[in-house]
């Protein structure tokens, strides 16, 4: 099953590299290092890392926490890590540093695959969610690398289609050595895809460990005093196509009930930042960009965010905040990073990459899910007019982040004997 797996993978070579191709047109950054992506790479090997796989931007974020953790644990050991996209690779870079080595992940293939083991030679694998590549973890098992997926999720759609495949998944799952999963829930997804029990640990969400705010949340309100004073303002953040349009069209009717609002828009990917001001444009908005470092006036519409890695100050320097990716079924984004500032969050029905924390917030009366125009329209006009639910909102936030933390600790716990070897 692996090798027709393998087939089909060099044979959508040809179609990754167009699709490459078409996203360089917005993102030049797509058109560099392809020869990483082959498992070819121009610096020196670095033997014997420990080595961690972030797709992108989130899951990096994500791992920040505990990578640093290990840094002060094992001052000695050298990291590598791997992202997918440039926008991870650019956080990375941005956060790290040279603390770490940094690569692009080779693509499937067998060759690939064992190019980038011999060139980097790494003693532990942990990968971040949901990462599952058969020829990658056989390659891994064949050389006893303990090999671990942490901060694991697996949604019951995706439960499902590797159930349809098991002579594919069930001897990658026989080379993972643990898996840290988030919930009780992920944890019986993996059982149910072929997992051991013996492999499978619940150790909550890493996400929830956020570190110290108090210097970002002061950033936050330096930029809202310099750049937007005496503004309402509302945060839509990691937004996708139809959603900037959803909001700017709801936009004059939010603008009557709260006529000193601006909003910030901070779309998804970088590549989408010019078409998000033409959209703009087109509804005779003003608008300013971030980086023209420019101040809102009284007649400014729409501030669009067209930086990276700053998501979290903007979420301090903000009223409220919509988290995106939620009202289209792209399974919503980290509604965690603007509760840790103390900022009220709303988010959208499609929430599935977050069920467990959408609810817990929900039940915490810390959140508004607003799945409409309708809804968002009552949430907003609730929360413009009301300081102290507001206050809240963000304040029973900040207490399920607070309840929720440790899983950084636990999940070091599970990686040290393996690290330590």
């Amino acid at each position: 099953m692996r090798l027709i797996y393998s087939l089909l993978f060099y044979c959508l070579l040809p179609f990754i590299a167009a699709r490459l191709l078409w996203r360089s047109l917005k993102a030049p950054v797509y058109r560099l290092r392809w020869g990483e992506r082959l498992g070819y790479y121009s610096q020196p090997a670095l033997k014997g890392v420990v080595w961690i796989h972030a797709v992108s931007v989130g899951e990096a974020e994500a791992v920040f926490p505990l990578l640093k953790l290990m840094q002060e644990t094992y001052p000695a050991q050298h990291f590598l890590m791997t992202t997918t996209t440039p926008t991870g690779s650019a956080r990375v870079k941005a956060m790290m540093g040279d603390s770490v080595a940094h690569v692009y992940l080779p693509y499937d293939t067998q060759g690939a695959v064992q190019r980038f083991l011999e060139h980097f030679q790494p003693t532990v694998a942990i990968i971040i969610e949901t990462e599952i590549w058969p020829n990658l973890f056989a390659a891994c098992g064949q050389r006893s690398m303990p090999l671990f997926i942490i901060n694991a999720r697996l949604s019951e759609k995706s439960a499902r289609g590797y159930q349809k495949i098991p002579r594919l998944v069930h001897p990658a799952l026989a080379s993972i050595t643990g898996i840290a999963a988030q919930t009780d829930a992920d944890a019986q997804r993996f059982l149910a895809i072929g997992a051991d029990a013996k492999q499978v640990t619940v150790c909550g969400n890493i996400k929830f460990d956020t570190p110290p705010m108090d210097a970002l949340i002061a950033e936050g309100r330096q930029l809202r005093e310099q750049v937007f004073p005496q503004r309402f303002v509302w945060i839509i953040a990691s937004t996708h196509k139809e959603e900037e349009v959803f909001f700017l069209d709801l936009y004059p009717r939010l603008k009557h009930i709260a006529p000193e609002l601006l909003l910030v828009l901070v779309p998804r990917h970088p590549e989408r930042f010019n078409d998000v001001k033409q959209l703009c444009l087109k509804r005779q908005l003003k608008v300013i960009m971030r980086t023209a470092n420019t101040p809102c006036d009284t007649q400014t519409d729409v501030y669009i965010a067209d930086t990276l890695g700053e998501l979290k100050m903007l979420y301090a320097a903000a009223d409220i905040a919509f988290v995106g990716g939620s009202l289209v079924p792209a399974g919503g984004h980290n509604v965690l990073e603007p509760a840790a500032v103390n900022v009220p969050v709303m988010f959208g029905a499609f929430m599935s990459n977050f069920t467990l924390i959408a609810e817990g917030l929900l039940d915490a009366n810390a959140a508004l899910q607003c799945p409409d125009s309708a809804a968002l329209l009552a949430g907003f006009q609730r929360l413009y007019n009301d300081a102290s639910y507001r206050q809240t909102l963000a304040a029973n936030a900040h207490h399920f982040v607070m309840q929720n933390q440790g899983a950084t600790q636990r999940v070091l716990r599970l990686l040290a004997p393996a690290i330590q070897k």
